[in-house]
């Protein structure tokens, strides 16, 4: 009688063993086929200016852009040229955080598509102002444009606040 309840109890184990393995292959298997339909992060168009990237050190954006008409430990100014300028701001660490650059008159800018895509409100005045997050990347890319004759164009990549 011993003999046949260690039996049953032997194949009850078994049982239980094979459907917690077959409930483990199944969920394997379903977490591979959701993993697969993943879509890939997206990535910015606009992603760097004159070689310099967020999370660049201050040094390295030094070694890039030359020196700055001024520097600080926060922040760098430049002047290209008196249609393009541009500032870098530094967090603690001397890690960029932002990269922002103006054409003055809109000369020398990219095209709002090469920055934030053709999905584009352009107001009757030629005004445009478009931002587009990356929340993957911890990042956003903002465009803007004046209105007028002689607009000023702003383009700046910011890590989100989250990232910093």
């Amino acid at each position: 009688m011993i003999h046949k309840i260690r039996n049953i109890f032997f194949a009850v184990l078994t049982l239980i063993a094979l459907v917690m393995v077959t409930a483990a292959i199944v969920n394997g298997q379903k977490q591979t086929t959701r993993n697969a339909h993943v879509a890939p992060v997206q990535q910015p168009l606009y992603s760097e200016y004159r070689g310099v990237r967020i999370g660049m050190t201050a040094s390295e954006v030094r070694a890039k852009l030359g020196e700055p008409m001024q520097k600080a430990d926060d922040g760098d100014f430049y002047a290209f040229s008196e249609k393009e300028t541009a500032q870098v701001a530094y967090d603690v660490a001397h890690i960029v955080k932002t990269i922002s650059v103006d054409y003055i008159g809109g000369v020398g800018a990219p095209d709002y598509k090469a920055v934030v895509g053709a999905d584009v409100d352009v107001k009757p005045d030629g005004a445009i102002y478009k931002v587009v997050r990356y929340d993957a990347l911890g990042l956003w890319v903002y465009y803007n444009r004046t209105a007028g004759d002689a607009p000023i164009v702003t383009i700046t990549l910011q890590r989100s606040l989250d990232h910093q």
